[in-house]
């Protein structure tokens, strides 16, 4: 590699990660048109839901499982590179699958080995992807551009529901699986494009690549665990994904039970444009420039009414704003979160970093996805029928009985659930005074700053005794 100073390869302006961000999202819109395709062909050869929810499964756990692994990839080796490799891996799952359906030969265990393969190479381009921005995005502009990735988020939640109602009724599921594999040659195309500097080693941290793969995937993990602030923060993302999860797997159940599809297609929109206009905010205004951890837990906070009043009533208006209410703040928190990890944590170290966050935020989703179902069907819903144990209690009375009531009671602990791990965790002084704790890794101004020094090195600021580990 090259030998640079450290502040040679500091970002400038936003245009390559624009560039790098538009090719991804044309290329995970034609994926989730895919993923339509598939939701409808498996519910119409199976008539279940348990294939689905097992699709899902074989997604999730490659990326949970290879996280480790995967973020002392992209620490080691060319972060395009690898972006590009799993790019490329994508799309030749993606053919393989058309091969098999323009042959009348696909399989519902075939789909579950595309996922299973996907989420793999998916797993090694996450974190190469999120330690590049730190590369490519000035530090003043680092919140604004976690928010225009939220944008790309919500924008594909209204595009793709959409384009592939409208497409599959026109081309057919061999026609759409055809434009997505054509919308991987944009994200290819436009990494082929643009320059991604890499970083130096030139942190004392950053020395863990000329360790064993083994103990490399294991530095992220020791690199967090000597900084309890960090550590407590990650699980209180992970209580807070576990019960957004749980929640989430049921909304269509919920509004199906009393509702139509139409209904179910308003509430959906509703979350979608929540999304758009809360990544719109935070990717137009940048966010505060300090304090952003108590605007990461503070919007989770507020979400948290958007949750109540989706359980309230069975009126789809009613939970067509609790939609909006819940996914307008969590966009707004991402990019804040995002903002604040890619600022304290040295760039040379992100991928391994980034990925054991991953792995230990996200882990609990698959839990939350098994344990949806049968705790609505088999606990609450019996609890809340028509005669069961809790239809004249206070909960009862208060969101009435029948079918998609006991639904409703996990939405309302979900939601007491957010409010109150939010004001433990913001009780927590080595949460709430991260940002003070831990040093910035990267400079202000990376027009007129100093190089940084070394992390282990780096000018601390005043502790208190709690901060004396840093």
């Amino acid at each position: 590699m090259e030998t640079k100073s450290p502040n040679s390869t500091q970002p400038k302006n936003m245009a390559t990660f624009l560039v790098i961000w538009l090719g991804q999202f044309i290329s995970i819109v034609g994926s989730g048109l895919t993923g339509f395709g598939l939701s409808v062909w498996i519910f119409t050869q199976t008539g279940k839901a348990t294939p689905m929810a097992i699709t899902a499964l074989a997604f999730n756990l490659p990326r949970i499982l290879l996280s480790p692994i995967a973020g002392s990839v992209a620490d080691r080796y060319n972060r395009k590179r690898i972006m590009i490799i799993a790019d490329t891996a994508a799309v030749l799952v993606t053919a393989g699958l058309a091969v098999l359906i323009y042959n009348d030969m696909l399989q519902v265990w075939h789909i579950y080995a595309s996922a299973a393969i996907s989420s793999a190479f998916g797993s090694f381009q996450e974190p190469a992807y999120r330690a590049s921005i730190t590369m490519l995005v000035p530090k003043k502009d680092l919140t604004r551009a976690a928010g225009i990735q939220q944008i790309g988020g919500a924008m594909q939640s209204i595009l793709v529901p959409v384009l592939a109602g409208a497409l599959y009724g026109l081309i057919g599921f061999r026609g759409i699986i055809l434009i997505d594999i054509i919308t991987f040659f944009f994200a290819i195309g436009a990494l082929l494009w643009v320059h991604i500097p890499m970083p130096e080693m030139f942190t004392d941290t950053g020395s863990g690549g000329k360790h064993s793969m083994l103990k490399d995937a294991m530095f992220g993990w020791k690199y967090l665990q000597a900084r309890p602030g960090l550590v407590t923060l990650l699980l209180y993302f992970a209580v807070i994904n576990f019960f957004l999860s749980l929640s989430g797997v049921l909304g269509a159940p919920l509004v199906l039970s009393f509702g139509t599809p139409s209904d179910m297609g308003l509430v959906q929109m509703a979350g979608g444009a929540a999304m758009l206009i809360g990544g719109l905010l935070i990717g137009t205004w940048g966010g505060p420039k300090s304090k952003r951890i108590w605007g990461v837990i503070f919007t989770i906070f507020f979400s948290g009414f958007g949750l109540l009043m989706i359980g309230l009533r069975p009126l789809t208006w009613t939970i067509a704003i609790g939609q909006f209410v819940f996914l307008f703040f969590i966009p707004i928190a991402a990019a804040l979160s995002q903002a604040v990890w890619q600022v304290k944590i040295p760039p040379d170290i992100q991928g391994r970093v980034f990925a054991m966050r991953a792995m230990l935020s996200y882990s609990v989703i698959p839990l939350a996805n098994l344990i949806a179902g049968p705790l609505a069907d088999r606990v609450f819903e019996p609890l809340m029928a028509e005669g069961g144990a809790l239809a004249n209690t206070f909960l009862g009375n208060l969101l009435g009985v029948g079918p998609g009531r006991g639904i409703a009671v996990i939405f309302i602990i979900s939601a007491i659930f957010l409010w109150i791990s939010s004001l433990v965790i913001f009780t927590y002084p080595r949460v709430r005074n991260l940002e003070d704790e831990i040093p910035d890794a990267i400079p202000d101004d990376p027009e007129t700053s100093q190089p940084a020094p070394p992390a282990g090195t780096a000018k601390p600021v005043e502790e208190s005794p709690a901060a004396s580990s840093i």
